[in-house]
């Protein structure tokens, strides 16, 4: 059986390698809306059918327990409409984040895209202290001295200046990072006594319904599904709407959101080493080691507070 701590890494990793998918596809020749309206759908399939697993077996467990079910109590029908409706509109950022990411790759190198989505460890801190109207601790703000410093590196700011890229590119990415953090907050508060498979499916539905909302579906009809739109769809289907939140709805509870945090950084690498194997980005030691100085930022404060807990137990 899979390990809690290698769920979450796997996890994690499945999302790093989404960006290299995404120009793959744009260098066949489709388009935004055909290669995140195929994703949402792919996702919400995957993740219905992942839904209508568990219901059976919760259904057939009951059944050799000899426990009447009805379908009011268990399953889909469980959530209310006010309920699903609130999942999906907790599930548009995550539509939102991919517009905006996959579009910036357009623009600017998916290590650079990467990097810039990242962002949302920090902002996700400014935002919580603001709501909170409580300052960060300081291993916190040691974290976000370091993740800062880890970007300017990582990014080749320092190489080859600002200037060298594409300023909407960068606004792009930002404003995945933005959504991104939106998604996470939401997400956590939407229903959360309801069971994952079922969150995820509502979620995944929201958000393939406001994509073809923005982008309407004549991949559907024109026979483009039927093309290699279908393999880049599946992979991005699995990769980043059905494994991650799977894997990590299994391995987070076992072993803390601390460490989830830390082992959740191995997204950043995945994206950069394949974009450096497979895309031929230029990737230079500086840049590689600014990601590990990144990887190191988001692990500091879980560092800090284990290191605390050994400290106070020796005493």
């Amino acid at each position: 059986m899979l390990k809690p701590y290698a769920a979450v890494f796997i996890g994690a990793a499945s999302y790093g390698v989404l960006s290299t998918f995404v120009v793959l596809a744009y260098d066949r020749g489709y388009s935004l809306g055909e290669v995140v309206g195929s994703q949402q759908m792919v996702g919400f399939l995957l993740t219905a059918m992942f839904a209508w697993y568990i219901r059976r077996r919760e259904s057939a467990g009951a059944w050799r327990r000899n426990e009447n079910i009805r379908s009011d109590e268990r399953g889909l029908t469980s959530l209310t409409w006010t309920q699903r409706l609130v999942l999906m509109a907790a599930g548009m950022p995550t539509a939102i984040t991919g517009l905006f990411y996959y579009q910036s790759l357009r623009y600017i190198p998916a290590s650079l895209a990467i990097l810039l989505l990242f962002q949302f460890t920090w902002i996700g801190v400014v935002v919580q202290a603001v709501r909170q109207r409580k300052r960060p601790s300081l291993p916190v703000l040691i974290s976000l001295l370091i993740l800062f410093t880890g970007t300017l590196l990582a990014a080749g700011l320092l190489e080859k200046g600002a200037g060298s890229f594409n300023m909407l590119g960068i606004a792009l990415g930002f404003m995945a990072a933005v959504s991104y953090t939106l998604f996470l907050l939401l997400s956590g508060k939407a229903v959360p006594k309801a069971h994952p498979a079922y969150r995820g499916m509502w979620m995944m539905l929201g958000a393939m319904l406001l994509v073809f909302a923005l982008f309407p579906p004549r991949f559907l009809f024109d026979g483009g599904l039927w093309s290699d739109l279908t393999l880049f769809a599946l992979l991005l289907g699995v990769f980043g709407a059905l494994l991650p939140p799977v894997l990590f709805a299994y391995g987070v509870p076992h072993i803390g959101e601390g460490m989830a945090a830390i082992l959740g950084a191995a997204e950043l690498p995945m994206a950069v080493l394949l974009s450096s194997l497979i895309l031929r980005e230029d990737v230079t030691p500086l840049q590689w080691g600014g990601v590990v100085i990144i990887v190191f930022g988001v692990a500091y404060p879980e560092l800090m507070r284990r290191r605390g807990k050994g400290a106070a137990a020796v005493s």
